[in-house]
């Protein structure tokens, strides 16, 4: 019998059957997880529309839902999802997608999806209650918003904590909003989506920087918190390098930063300047675009395109600049507003003194 176990076990079909039946029930477990909370969100979405139309038909006090709540709890004193204030949240959720048309089948195909402002149960059911709410506290009544955050939320799997932060710093707000000329340099539907990946202005409020960084010290601490810019700058960007050489003919150019962005299969070169918008800053950055198309660029990569990133800008300006340039290219803003003080920073330990003490007291 132990000799037969150590064939079953050295079996090449035993041992990819092994893998795919790992594979199946972990997807199972999605699935299922999915179901349930399609299922009680569904739940709590007709919870809201009868609540709302009750409280329209009775002549009901102040205490409209603690008294439900109680009701409830009496009927199933197990559950736990009938607080005052959850009920007031099914109600909400209800009139901030009031069209849904409800069914009984929990969406598989949402991950992945392209990003719309479609009102779809598959789409709103698939999102945890945990983040509806907060969705909710910080959306209101503006639907079209709170879609955007689902969407998100769905494509990139955030967690409660990103998605807060990024409603906190006004996502719904900033994306899309580069001044370009990506729709006019770049084919449908490329340019369309090239516009969507940007933001205006970009927040970089993750930053400990004093007030009178230049910016040398702009990009150091961008590149020591590579992994939030990355967050920052929005979804498939992948760090290739900083000061990135380039020989140009017979000269030698160094890109600030360049990225390759692996949804839009393209490069991303990024400049970052800590003064106002110069048009001349067009130029540059059209000729690094240019040489990274010519040098990098392989067969199945997209146009490269260009981002300057700049601390202010006149709007205008930035337009007749950009309409100015072939290449494809856009400029944003940057906020910074978690400054340290020149004098606070003076009076911080360096790492040396800091690993001196310990290495002393040790």
């Amino acid at each position: 019998m132990n000799d037969n176990l150590e064939v079953l076990k050295s079996d090449e079909e035993y041992r990819l059957w092994l893998s795919g039946f790992g594979k199946k029930y972990r997807t199972s477990q999605i699935k299922a997880s999915r179901s349930v909370n399609f299922e009680m969100l569904k739940f709590f979405w007709e919870i809201g529309r009868d609540l709302t139309k009750i409280k329209q038909d009775y002549a009901w006090g102040t205490h409209f839902f603690e008294q439900i709540s109680n009701d409830l709890k009496n009927i199933l004193p197990e559950v736990k999802s009938f607080s005052p204030r959850n009920l007031q949240y099914m109600c909400q959720f209800y009139a901030l997608y009031p069209d849904l048309q409800t069914t009984n089948q929990a969406g598989s195909q949402i991950i992945g999806a392209e990003i719309t402002n479609q009102v779809d149960s598959q789409i709103v059911f698939s999102v945890p209650w945990g983040h509806h709410k907060v969705i909710m506290s910080k959306c209101k009544s503006d639907q079209r918003k709170a879609v955007f955050y689902i969407h998100k939320t769905l494509k990139n799997n955030w967690s409660r904590s990103v998605l807060l932060n990024f409603i906190d710093t006004s996502l719904y707000e900033r994306q899309g909003k580069a001044i370009s000329n990506f729709t006019a340099a770049l084919s449908e539907p490329q340019g369309d989506l090239v516009q969507e990946i940007t933001r205006d202005p970009y927040n970089f409020d993750f930053l400990s920087i004093h007030e009178k960084y230049n910016e040398k010290e702009l990009k150091d601490a961008l590149m020591d918190n590579i992994q939030k810019f990355l967050l920052e700058l929005g979804t498939g960007f992948a760090f290739v390098g900083r000061e990135y050489r380039l020989v140009v003919g017979n000269t030698e150019q160094f890109l600030d930063m360049l990225f390759y962005n692996i949804t839009l299969h393209c490069y991303v070169v990024i400049e970052v300047k800590i003064t106002d918008f110069d048009p001349r800053d067009m130029g540059q950055l059209g000729t690094y675009v240019a040489a990274v198309d010519g040098i990098l660029r392989k067969e199945g990569d997209n146009p490269t395109i260009g981002l300057l990133i700049c601390k202010t800008k006149d709007n205008v300006l930035a337009q007749y600049a950009v309409n100015n340039i072939k290449a494809p290219v856009g400029i944003s803003e940057y906020e910074l507003s978690k400054l340290m003080p020149e004098e606070f920073k003076k009076t911080m330990p360096t790492i040396e003194e800091i690993e001196n003490e310990l290495k002393e007291n040790g």
